[in-house]
């Protein structure tokens, strides 16, 4: 049985496009953060031309409801267990960082549902996502050697 990968955003951002191996699945939440971040109109086009093609060959993670519902069931896990580490009031988080969990969250319930290996260099907030959702990770850094 192949094994296929996905990888988070930071990962696609930090490396080459080219290096993407042949067992890749895009994650439509990966494009969601690519074309809002895009540099300029023609990267923008690039990426949706990418995942256009991903699609058409059915390799494009979308998520599904139970996806979206899975998600928002570890993130409110993730907030209760941080409560009670800070005695039952959750601490402040940095600006975007509750956007950034939850699109983590979400790439990983649907990478999960796939059956795919996720490659982050995001390593801490994928680890403590897996403590809810039985998900398989890898590092960047090992995955790319």
């Amino acid at each position: 049985m192949m094994r296929y990968y996905t990888c988070d955003t930071s990962v696609i951002i930090s490396r080459k496009l080219s290096d993407l191996p042949d067992n890749f699945l895009f994650s439509s939440v990966v494009l969601l953060e690519l074309v809002a971040g895009a540099k300029d109109d023609s990267r923008r086009k690039y990426y949706v031309s990418l995942a256009n093609d991903y699609r058409k060959d059915n390799s494009l993670i979308v998520p599904d409801f139970d996806d979206w519902l899975l998600a928002g069931k570890v993130l409110y896990w993730l907030t209760q267990g941080r409560r009670r580490k800070a005695g039952g009031k959750a601490p402040r988080s940095k600006p975007g960082a509750a956007q950034r969990m939850a699109f983590d969250a979400l790439l990983a319930v649907s990478a999960r549902r796939w059956e795919t290996t996720v490659v982050t260099d995001n390593w801490n907030d994928f680890k403590a996502i897996q403590r809810y959702c039985n998900l398989k990770l890898i590092k960047g850094s090992d995955f790319f050697k």
